[in-house]
């Protein structure tokens, strides 16, 4: 599988969103990122089913939700019928993993699991085969428009050595540099906010960060 890109919404104006999601997928997004924030598990609220419900029905992409909640499990179906393709877990939230994992593999969704950037790979080793997708976060979880953490990608090149088939994505500070280092560490998709709906003509930076990432495929 080559390399997916996937515009974060956190970016996008809030005020025009059915717009935002129509930009992003004639540009020629992959996948629409989708960060869901509860206020506890981290510091800052964004929105839930019916928002992610309500901007369904402008695209066709598949669409990247990541639960940054404290309990995760009480809410996947709500999330699956909004119109999630996958559903990513903190594997810092409270609850089993695997548990979690295999309940969204019920709702028909695809089961990804987070890490922060202290929390290291090995803590997922246990349960990576239940799983689709890692999301190695290359920021603190919260807030859009931080710098890249270069010393999260060992944790990249771990999961991809456990699990070669394993999509490792990351998110945070991806831009035309730092998309680069993490494509050579072995990250197959790439979550970019600022870079892309912060840039005047949206096409030319999904083509510019593609051609960068293009060194790691």
């Amino acid at each position: 599988m080559g390399m997916i890109l996937a515009p974060s919404i956190l970016a996008a104006d809030f005020s025009n969103l059915s717009n935002e999601i129509i930009r992003a997928d004639i540009a020629g997004a992959d996948w629409i990122h989708l960060d869901v924030m509860d206020g506890h598990f981290v510091p800052n609220l964004t929105f839930g089913p019916p928002v992610i419900a309500a901007m369904r029905r402008y695209t066709d992409k598949p669409f990247d939700v990541h639960l940054m909640i404290d309990e995760p499990l009480r809410y996947l179906p709500d999330f699956r019928k909004a119109g999630a393709d996958i559903i990513t877990f903190h594997a810092e939230a409270e609850g089993d993993p695997v548990r979690t994992a295999e309940a969204i593999r019920r709702t028909g969704a695809k089961p990804a699991a987070a890490i922060r950037p202290g929390t290291p790979a090995d803590v997922l080793f246990p349960y990576l085969d239940r799983l689709y997708m890692v999301l190695v976060m290359t920021v603190e979880p919260g807030f859009g428009g931080q710098k890249f953490m270069p010393e999260t990608m060992p944790k990249v090149r771990a999961l991809k050595e456990r699990r070669p088939d394993l999509l490792v994505e990351v998110d945070g500070g991806i831009n035309e540099q730092t998309i680069r280092t993490a494509a050579l560490a072995g990250a197959d998709v790439f979550v970019a906010g600022t870079a892309l709906f912060h840039a005047k003509d949206m096409e030319r930076a999904v083509r510019r960060l593609k051609e960068a990432a293009q060194v790691g495929f």
